[in-house]
C-alpha cells in the first residue's frame, strides 16, 4: 500500500509528485508586505506551499536569554523584544490566509509551543510542522495529534532514539517525517542524505527533506533518493538581515529548483530495463551482433 498523506487537495507520498515548500519562516522580518511578496514569488516559482513559524515568545525564549541584548533592525533591544517583533498576530495571519487562497497556494506553520497550536487552529491549516527543536516536546506532540490534522515531523539535532520516542507519542497516522540537519547553512559533509533511505526503511510513512545547504543540487538528489517532500527557506535577497537568510533560496533559484526536481522525477523511471523506440534507429545502425532471437 503506498505511503501517502493528503495535505489540502494534494496527496504527498510514493507515486505522487514531490510536494515543494518554501519556508518563509521569519524571513519577512515582521513586515507583512514582504511576506506577501514572498508568497507571490513562491506561487510564481511553482511551489505547492509556503510555511511560516509561530511562537509564543514568553514561552519559547529561555529565561536566561530573554534579557540578552542584540543589534536588530529595530535598534539595540532584548532578545525577547526581538522575538515579538518578528511574530505575526491574528490580523496579519488573516491577510496571509486570504492572500494564499486568492493565489491558490497552501500555507501552514511550524508551531513551537502549545498556545501557538490553539492560535493557528482558527485558520484551518492543511497541516502542522514540528520544528526540530521541538521534537522532544511530547506535550506539544500530543496537542498536535489531538487536532486530527496531518503533521510533518522534522528530525534535525535529534538522535534516532529521540525520533522513535517522538513517533511513539504522536503516532503514525497522517504523519510525514523530514530528514534535516539543523545547521544554517549546512556543510555538504553533514547533509547525510542517505538518512532519507534509512527513515524510509524504518517508518511506514512518507519521508521528505528539509534542506539548509547553500545551492540546489542536494535538494534534487534528495528526490532521487526517495524524498516525496522538499522544503527550503525562501528569501527575496540572501543579504537581508536575519539568521536564516544565508541558507535560503532566492526566487530565481527556486524556479530552477522546481525544474530540477521535476526533471529528476521524470528521469527516475520504473527500474524495468527496456529498449525504447527512440533507440531503435541506433540499434539498427550501430549494433553488429544480435542474438538469434532478434534476427
Amino acid at each position: 500500500m503506498p505511503k501517502a498523506v493528503k495535505l489540502g487537495n494534494r496527496w504527498v507520498g510514493e507515486g505522487y509528485p514531490t510536494y515543494i515548500i518554501g519556508e518563509i519562516g521569519i524571513n519577512h522580518n515582521g513586515d507583512l508586505d514582504v511576506a506577501k511578496e514572498l508568497i507571490r514569488e513562491a506561487k510564481e516559482a511553482g511551489l505547492d506551499a509556503v510555511k511560516f513559524q509561530k511562537r509564543t515568545p514568553a514561552i519559547c525564549v529561555p529565561p536566561e536569554q530573554q534579557g540578552q541584548m542584540r543589534e536588530t533592525p529595530w535598534g539595540y533591544i532584548t532578545y525577547l523584544d526581538y522575538r515579538y517583533k518578528v511574530e505575526f498576530e491574528a490580523e496579519q495571519y488573516a491577510e496571509i490566509d486570504r492572500y494564499c487562497k486568492e493565489l491558490g497556494i497552501d500555507w501552514f506553520a511550524s508551531v513551537w509551543d502549545e498556545p501557538a497550536v490553539d492560535f493557528l487552529e482558527q485558520f484551518n491549516p492543511v497541516c502542522y510542522k514540528v520544528p526540530s527543536a521541538s521534537l522532544t516536546d511530547h506535550g506539544l506532540l500530543r496537542k498536535l495529534r489531538a487536532t486530527g490534522r496531518p503533521v510533518i515531523l522534522s528530525t534535525g539535532m535529534s538522535t534516532m532514539e529521540e525520533i522513535r520516542e517522538a513517533i511513539t507519542v504522536i503516532g503514525l497516522e497522517n504523519l510525514l517525517i523530514t530528514h534535516t540537519t539543523s545547521a544554517y547553512p549546512c556543510d555538504p559533509s553533514e547533509l547525510n542524505l542517505r538518512m532519507i533511505q534509512s527513515l524510509m526503511d524504518e517508518f511506514p510513512v512518507p519521508i521528505g527533506y528539509s534542506g539548509h545547504e547553500v545551492g540546489l543540487v542536494p535538494s534534487a538528489i534528495a528526490v532521487a533518493l526517495g524524498a516525496c517532500l522538499v522544503e527550503r527557506h525562501i528569501t527575496l535577497d540572501r543579504a537581508m538581515w536575519g539568521n536564516d537568510q544565508a541558507a535560503s533560496v532566492e526566487p530565481g533559484g527556486f524556479r530552477k529548483l522546481v525544474k530540477y526536481i521535476r526533471v529528476t522525477e521524470e528521469s527516475l523511471g520504473d527500474g524495468v530495463k527496456k529498449v525504447y523506440d527512440s533507440e531503435l534507429s541506433s540499434l539498427k545502425k550501430l549494433r553488429r551482433f544480435r542474438p538469434s532471437s532478434q534476427s
